[in-house]
């Protein structure tokens, strides 16, 4: 089997558990500081295999938040990327004022030298199928940096699926292999990373910061627009369809003008008073146009139209086929 070392949370006593975590983290990737609800009794479990210069650490963990700070960067930076596959769980991850939510088959990155954070859900304990790579390992294509590599990577199809199948296979049954085949494991795992950076570039899916969060809210914007009949689109709703949290979806918002919310608003009343306006609808009733843009409820949709044009929408419908633009 392959080379590989086990260590639980177990082994010491239940105070200074979290201590030693973060000591096993800091060991298998950078040095971090940890914090969690289960502090007083927090329980975790890794395996290390050993694949030459590349290492690879399935572990199972009680919720934690893992933040890698500036300060801890200037202090030691081993130069490392860090690839996790998430087998079961849930988390939050934050870096450059971005945010990924990511759930069971995802694939997420992180790099030793940019501060970030990941909050690890609470319902659950979470399974991560961790990868270390040096940074020098993978060349990234000229004019490319690591920052505007997406934290959340994609491992439904293609080169990530490929990733990610590589990753299970090997932490599912190490016994399959000999402590030789480590180091070639490595070198594969080395070129699937490589070939997924490249092709994230090739295929447009590396932006800058500012860039990528500009396009999220357009991609926002044009999802609310094709989903305003949906009774249901929320801003929670909206927000786990984009893989993000409400939270980072309000802050998304704050510079434009209007809240998520009241965009969502906004835009199913100037699509239901275009309907009561249109003359090839005015046998359609109010309360069926209402419904076709996302107010079930009349009641609800008479109020809402009335606080935003001063008038009810029969009254408004009625004014505007009588004297039409």
């Amino acid at each position: 089997m392959l080379n590989e070392m086990v260590f639980r949370s177990d082994d010491v006593p239940a105070g200074d558990r979290l201590e030693y975590w973060a000591e096993r983290v800091g060991a298998t990737h950078a040095p971090v500081h940890l914090a969690s609800e289960r502090a007083h009794d927090f329980r975790a479990h890794q395996r290390v295999l050993d694949l030459g210069v590349v290492s690879l650490w399935p572990a199972t963990f009680q919720q934690l938040v893992i933040r890698r700070t500036p300060k801890l960067i200037r202090q030691s930076d081993p130069e490392r990327f860090h690839l996790a596959l998430v087998a079961r769980g849930s988390g939050v991850g934050t870096w450059d004022d971005c945010e990924a939510v990511y759930r069971a088959s995802d694939l997420h990155l992180n790099d030793s030298s940019i501060p970030w954070q990941i909050r690890s859900g609470s319902d659950t304990p979470a399974t991560a199928l961790g990868l270390e790579v040096p940074k020098t390992l993978v060349p990234l294509p000229r004019g490319m940096t690591s920052r505007m590599l997406p934290r959340r990577l994609p491992a439904e199809e293609g080169i990530g699926a490929l990733l990610a199948q590589f990753l299970t296979q090997v932490c599912s049954d190490s016994t399959a292999y000999q402590p030789s085949d480590g180091p070639r494991l490595g070198r594969v795992l080395i070129d699937l990373v490589t070939a997924l950076f490249a092709h994230l570039f090739e295929t447009g899916n590396v932006l800058p910061a500012d860039t990528h969060r500009r396009v999220l809210v357009l991609r926002l914007k044009r999802f609310i627009e094709d989903h305003l009949h949906d009774p249901d689109l929320t801003p929670a709703t909206l927000a786990a369809a984009h893989h993000i949290s409400t939270s980072y979806l309000h802050r998304l918002f704050q510079d434009e003008e209007a809240t998520v919310a009241a965009w969502i608003r906004r835009r199913r009343l100037e699509a239901a008073r275009r309907d009561l306006a249109d003359p090839v609808l005015h046998t359609t009733p109010v309360h069926a146009i209402a419904a076709r843009w996302g107010f079930p409820q009349a009641a609800d949709f008479t109020r809402a139209f009335r606080r935003a044009y001063g008038t009810p929408p029969r009254d408004f419908r009625r004014r505007a086929l009588e004297f039409p633009q």
